[in-house]
């Protein structure tokens, strides 16, 4: 179970910042060897960085990395420091960037697929481990997600057993993996089945068997991701022993609020692709519930969490695993109403290039007429495109794109209709254990949000850091956007006047109601005079 605060503050007495022993967070991580799963994932290259820059004195930073479509783990670690989100370290302390290390290795496989020399290398030196290596897929298939998830996890932890100096283990979870709650304690609650009975069956079980047990097996969560990430948290509290650990469990993560780039982010994950694809036009509506909390949580802020907390689990040495449930709603609530609300007015603000209509985009309760209203403006204009992009000898992809936005739509739904408490004490709790330097360098208070101005970052982020629109082209969007402001208006009118002559065709009584109303209208302008 999570620990409470009474149960930290017995293991700890006083506040860290206050007393005179005081050890700063970089000040712990000088010297030592880290070890990270899922260290080229879009959270994991956030912590990567982060931990160089803010913590210089750091040894090593260890990453498993597997060969990728042929492509070698140096070559794949060298594209991943590579990238933008590096810039400032490259520029300031370049050889920093030395001291991470690829691990070859696969976390579906035995033993992580880590040789007896890198294991060896890793259980002689490590003493923090962070693991972040997961599926995110929703709709993964059973047997993957186990492998990934489960299998994964319980490796690790075999790992970690070995290593002589290990001092932390911060294992990421999801707040949305107890999602059958509506109220979310930070503490791991029994799951639906054991864990191993759950890998044994993965393993017996032909495929197609699997499959079409999955509905009944995951029961009331909406995809194998959440129901993985259950069970893995509670394998982990019964096979973690007296290894020190500790869970975090963000919400949705979308892009950075500060660190290192203002709205850096590198995928269209969670509600991102559908934002986008509303800010190209091309998407309109979907089922949600707009007065409904959307717990969204910036990158940087769940990794300057996950840092501080391999701090304090290595201070206190808890005797169970504490979770740390690292979300908005109870502190800075944002509903999906604004989030959508906010997100088209910075993406007409600042609109991507290729835009093909006028953003506008709404939630709706009603099943069915979402449906119609899906079919008429989403899939119908679709097939119109691509049979003109065909007449042209062009490509035609429309319809695939609303195919893939249909996929998207169908995992994020569950997450817009439903609601969520997630209590965050334990997050709360350990602010207050750190100093007011460590507080700012390593800032996860998020009472500090300005959505607003978070929001505006994460429009120009993905059009900037996705779509790689440059911001000299923003002038000639904006005039584009104009006018497409004004056709849609136009259309809009024209349909409201094919409409009404459409009714007016078919009903003499509306006719006979209409003639009376202009009939009135005249009497009272020739009135106005006299007035």
């Amino acid at each position: 179970m999570g620990s409470s605060s009474n149960e930290i503050d017995q293991n700890f007495t006083g506040t860290a910042s206050n007393s005179d022993d005081y050890m700063s967070v970089p000040q712990f991580y000088i010297d030592r060897s880290v070890f990270i799963t899922g260290g080229t994932g879009f959270m994991g290259k956030v912590l990567v960085e982060k931990l160089l820059r803010s913590c210089p004195g750091i040894k090593n930073i260890y990453l498993l990395i597997r060969p990728k479509r042929g492509q070698e783990v140096k070559a794949r670690l060298n594209d991943l420091l590579g990238a933008p989100l590096f810039d400032t370290l490259r520029r300031e302390r370049p050889n920093d960037l030395n001291k991470v290390i690829p691990i070859c290795g696969d976390i579906t496989s035995e033993e992580l697929g880590i040789s007896e020399t890198d294991q060896a290398l890793l259980c002689r030196t490590v003493s923090v481990v962070f693991h972040s290596a997961a599926t995110v897929k929703f709709d993964e298939k059973l047997k993957l997600s186990v492998a990934i998830n489960m299998l994964g996890t319980k490796r690790l932890v075999e790992l970690c057993h070995r290593m002589m100096s290990l001092d932390a283990l911060v294992h990421v979870s999801t707040a949305y993996c107890n999602c059958d709650r509506a109220e979310v304690s930070e503490v791991i609650y029994a799951p639906p089945y054991k864990p191993n009975d759950i890998i044994s069956l993965v393993e017996w079980l032909p495929e197609d068997m699997l499959d079409e047990l999955t509905p009944s097996l995951i029961g009331k969560r909406p995809n194998t991701y959440t129901f993985t990430k259950a069970l893995a948290e509670h394998m982990l509290l019964n096979e973690a022993g007296n290894l020190p650990v500790a869970i975090v469990r963000p919400s949705i993560v979308l892009s950075s609020i500060n660190e290192p780039l203002p709205g850096w982010l590198d995928n269209l994950n969670g509600p991102t692709g559908l934002v986008s694809a509303v800010g190209k036009g091309v998407f309109k509506t979907m089922m949600g519930n707009e007065q409904n909390v959307a717990d969204l949580i910036p990158v940087d802020i769940v990794i300057n969490l996950m840092i501080a907390t391999a701090w304090r689990t290595a201070t206190i040495k808890p005797s169970s695993p504490t979770i740390y449930n690292c979300c908005t709603g109870l502190q800075k609530p944002i509903t999906w109403g604004q989030f959508v609300s906010m997100s088209i007015d910075f993406m007409r603000k600042h609109p991507m290039e290729g835009v093909f209509w006028y953003p506008t985009g709404t939630l709706r309760l009603n099943a069915p007429l979402n449906k119609v209203l899906a079919f008429v403006i989403h899939i119908i204009p679709a097939h119109f495109l691509d049979l003109f992009s065909r007449i042209l000898g062009k490509r035609a992809i429309m319809v695939k794109i609303q195919g893939k936005l249909v996929k998207a739509v169908e995992c994020l739904t569950y997450f817009t209709t439903h609601q969520w408490r997630f209590k965050d004490d334990n997050v709360r709790e350990l602010i207050t254990h750190l100093s007011a330097k460590d507080r700012m360098l390593f800032d996860f208070d998020v009472s500090h949000i300005s959505w607003e101005q978070y929001l505006e970052r994460y429009v120009l982020g993905f059009r900037e850091y996705l779509f790689k629109q440059s911001a000299d082209t923003l002038p000639s969007c904006r005039r584009h956007m104009w006018r497409l402001y004004w056709i849609d208006q136009m259309t809009k009118l024209l349909a409201i006047i094919f409409f009404w002559r459409f009714l007016m065709k078919r009903s003499k009584k509306l006719r006979d109601v209409w003639t009376k109303f202009l009939h009135l209208l005249l009497q009272m302008a020739r009135l106005i005079p006299f007035l």
